[in-house]
């Protein structure tokens, strides 16, 4: 029998997993590192901590399967998107990389629309340049760090520098392309028009593959340090939430996956690269070849619990979800944002930060906790609800990620946006489906779709309950209207910190 390696770089971990050809997971391997924020609103991460995580996972993955390194017959890629690692003449990180949920670019985002254009950019990139993308970080590195940006020859999102560490290949894929603002998304190639307009050179840029397709194989270097074999297939894989959503089956109309990890996701398929008028949605290409998706996101989802769960001191999620089961539906009135690093959908805003609104005598530690879920399933609320208005069709809701194995959680999901949410077989995300387009890639299946079809089944479903949606939805009208009026205040607040917080 075949087997598929399939891994992600994460925001807070490098996952790898060995599956079966029929789809069975067979070992699981995860290996943690820090992220650092030197400065209020910055993210970074060193990408030689991604490679020893590779090396430590795959190895484990390998040793817990007993599968021999021959057995597997291709190697996927997921990884979290957006990210900048600036390779020099030589190969070697210049600086740490820059994260998606990085907030310093503002300032290069007004000039990169200003530069190209707005509607220009909008038409080629099929979305707005924000502060977590790649090419304003380019730029911000222009601006703010001229020496390192002498030095730069090559620029690769996360897994993208994992694969060059694997294969000695510069190459990446369009659905993780889609989020640099350089990609033209309706053709699925590198634009040179707006390299061009911005003043970058093609040859930064590695190249670029649909996502089933084999990128390159595996070196004798990579072989000794993982305990792969060399010459084994690597193809394009997928950014985290296209890689996911191949893992979810979100592969055809009508399936949406809602998915809980650092940040959150709502993803739809879309045949067409469609847009909301308003552009509060994403729309990036789909790891299925010539398809696209459309995608809401939540910058801190399961941040956000992580983040009160490391402030009180708890190592695990039991006791938070048991607090906040105690809890009443709407808290009584206390309402959580979950900005704690700026938002993306619906408001593009990297000065957006939490609140808590509504606090009283009566509320405790239980009323945040919950407080905090449903604030985070407010927010997905937001995704979907534009996703009724473009027309797109949600009738199943598949949720994924580490908030979906808290069964709390997903009632709180399906009540507040009154959506049926199904669990599947599998939950091992990005890295599954990157498994999956390996088998794609190699030939195990025949396609995307045929690969999610043989794999995955649903196991459970929460339906949600009419009364608790009655209330969420009132408490969701109180959700609306807190980021309108305290938007002015985001922006004076960040003004105080740069004023105020030296580093």
């Amino acid at each position: 029998m075949s087997y598929l390696l399939g891994m992600d770089v994460g925001t807070s971990s490098t996952r790898a997993i060995i599956v079966s050809e029929d789809g069975r997971l067979v070992a699981s391997a995860a290996t943690e590192y820090p992220l650092s924020t030197p400065h209020p609103g910055w993210a970074e991460q060193s990408p030689e901590d991604w490679w020893r995580a590779t090396v430590t996972s795959v190895r484990q993955a390998i040793s817990q399967s007993g599968v021999q390194p021959a057995q597997i017959a291709g190697v996927g890629l997921s990884g979290q998107m957006h990210g900048s690692v600036f390779l020099d003449a030589s190969n070697q990180v210049i600086r740490p990389a820059i994260l998606w949920c990085d907030q310093r670019t503002a300032a290069q985002c007004e000039w990169i629309t200003r530069t190209v254009g707005r509607d220009n950019l909008v038409r080629i990139t099929a979305n707005p340049v924000l502060t977590g993308f790649t090419a304003p970080k380019i730029i911000w590195l222009r601006d703010n760090e001229p020496d390192a940006f002498a030095r730069v020859r090559k620029v690769l999102l996360p897994k993208d520098y994992i694969r060059f560490r694997l294969t000695g290949a510069f190459a990446t894929e369009v659905s993780d392309a889609s989020g640099t603002s350089l990609l033209d998304v309706p053709a699925r190639k590198w634009s040179q028009e707006i390299m061009d307009a911005i003043g970058l050179p093609m040859s930064w840029l590695p190249d670029v593959y649909e996502s089933p397709v084999v990128s390159a194989k595996i070196s004798a270097e990579a072989a000794a340090a993982t305990g792969l074999l060399e010459g084994t297939p690597v193809v394009g894989g997928g950014g985290d939430q296209a890689a996911g959503a191949v893992g979810n089956g979100i592969v055809e109309p009508g399936i949406v996956s809602s998915t809980i990890g650092t940040s959150g996701v709502v993803f739809a398929f879309a045949e067409r690269p469609s847009t909301d008028p308003l552009l509060r949605t994403h729309t990036f290409c789909h790891a299925v070849p010539g398809k696209w998706h459309v995608m809401g996101v939540v910058l801190s989802a399961g941040g956000s619990l992580r983040w009160l769960r490391d402030t009180l001191g708890y190592t695990g999620y039991d006791q938070i979800n048991a607090k906040a089961a105690e809890a009443p539906v709407g808290c009584e009135g206390l309402v959580f944002l979950p900005y704690l690093t700026g938002e993306r959908t619906p408001y593009p805003d990297p000065y957006a930060r939490g609140v808590f609104f509504g606090l009283s005598l009566r509320h405790d530690l239980r009323h945040m906790i919950r407080a905090v879920m449903e604030g985070v399933a407010y927010a997905h609320r937001d995704s979907f609800e534009i996703l009724d208005a473009m027309g797109v069709e949600t009738s199943t809701v598949r949720a994924s990620g580490g908030g979906a194995r808290s069964p709390l959680w997903r009632k709180i999901m399906a009540d507040v946006t009154g959506k049926e949410h199904v669990t599947i077989n599998v939950d091992e995300g990005p890295a599954y489906g990157a498994a999956l387009l390996a088998g794609v890639g190699t030939g195990i299946y025949p396609d995307v779709p045929a690969a999610c079809h043989a794999a995955i089944t649903v196991e459970s479903r929460v339906v949600p309950d009419p009364d608790a949606h009655a209330t969420y939805s009132d408490f969701y009208k109180v959700y609306q209207a807190l980021y309108p009026a305290v938007k002015d205040v985001y922006a004076l607040d960040a003004t105080m910190v740069e004023r105020h917080i030296k580093t």
